[in-house]
């Protein structure tokens, strides 16, 4: 067999080999036929003989090699297997590590931004309790300012859900309870969104010592393409006509003012304080919320504090439940809302 056979990318090497092969052995079988009388063996005979068995074997172990391919595809493919299902144990346990004791996880019954309390338990940390103002005369501020409850909002001008809580939940709250002396709401600016949140803040202050912060506060939130805006001395001047300002020249000095850089930068450093990052963020009687949750989620915080607070007897008469009537035990409902799509704030 010429050498120039052995090198084929096309596979003519092996079956030269192959033929090769098959030809030594039908001369093996020849070899059976033409063993002399006397039992001697027939040297070429043999040769071709053994080269019959390597034939053989040769094929034997190509086929042994065909085989243990699939093998070890299935294989890997068990090992592929495996690792995934062992990943999505894992995925899982992160996602339920949130849950409580008893294996419930958070995100099945909400509640998952308010730590529970017992109905019957101090509502919210003393210190946090302290940082609500109770200053009547506060232009920041709605509600009695002997109110059981306080909430503190912590927000941002440009921030879309501080708008959607703005127009969503907040009239509500009023409604149920800040009309009725149950809840008093405190503003604190939290400018996350850069100068254009920080000159919006700064108007707000100055629209408050004209007593027009909360028109202002609802004409920026009314119109969402305040989110994010670059809030220019036009167009804040805009929103302050729109809210109700009067002097547009006094409204300018006071945003401008180092009064109001300072009441910035306390609320600010209040809420960094806190370690909140993100807007809005709220302290309901030192309990704290995150994001613009759906409105059982305030509702039910705002009526275990009222429950706490009047079983604590520092809360007077005005407690009661979302319909306004006496709760008679001093509980509320205890139920508690899920996350709204997940998304915990801007």
């Amino acid at each position: 067999m010429s050498s120039s056979s052995a090198s084929g990318p096309d596979g003519s090497a092996e079956k030269a080999e192959n033929a090769e092969n098959a030809e030594n052995a039908k001369n093996a079988k020849n070899a059976k036929k033409t063993k002399p009388a006397g039992g001697t063996k027939n040297p070429d005979g043999a040769r071709n003989a053994k080269n019959g068995r390597n034939a053989k074997n040769g094929r034997s172990a190509a086929s042994s090699k065909s085989a243990a391919k699939p093998r070890k595809g299935v294989i890997i493919g068990v090992l592929v297997a495996v690792v995934a299902l062992l990943a999505g144990w894992v995925s899982q346990a992160v996602v339920s590590g949130g849950g409580s004791g008893d294996g419930s996880s958070s995100s099945a019954s909400g509640n998952a931004t308010v730590e529970g309390r017992p109905d019957d338990s101090p509502a919210g940390d003393p210190a946090l309790l302290a940082l609500a103002r109770r200053d009547g005369d506060d232009p920041y501020a709605r509600g009695d300012k002997d109110a059981p409850v306080v909430m503190i909002e912590y927000a941002d001008f440009g921030c879309s859900f501080c708008g959607k809580f703005a127009r969503d939940t907040e009239p509500k709250l009023e409604k149920k309870y800040i009309d009725k002396g149950l809840l008093r709401v405190e503003w604190r600016n939290f400018p996350v969104f850069g100068k254009g949140s920080e000159r919006a803040a700064l108007a707000g202050i100055a629209a408050g010592r004209q007593g027009r912060f909360w028109e202002f506060y609802r004409t920026v939130y009314a119109d969402k393409g305040n989110e994010k805006n670059a809030f220019t001395d036009d167009h804040l001047h805009e929103i302050a006509e729109q809210a109700g300002v009067k002097d547009l020249d006094r409204f300018d000095r006071d945003r401008a003012s180092d009064d109001a850089k300072k009441l910035l930068d306390k609320d600010r450093n209040e809420a960094y304080g806190l370690g909140a990052s993100a807007t809005p963020a709220f302290l309901v009687n030192g309990e704290p919320i995150a994001g613009a949750q759906p409105d059982e989620v305030f509702t039910d915080a705002i009526e275990r504090a009222a429950a706490a607070a009047k079983k604590k007897g520092s809360g007077g008469e005005g407690t009661g439940t979302a319909d306004g009537k006496a709760d008679g035990d001093g509980k509320g409902d205890g139920k508690g809302g899920e996350k709204a799509d997940g998304k915990e704030g801007d």
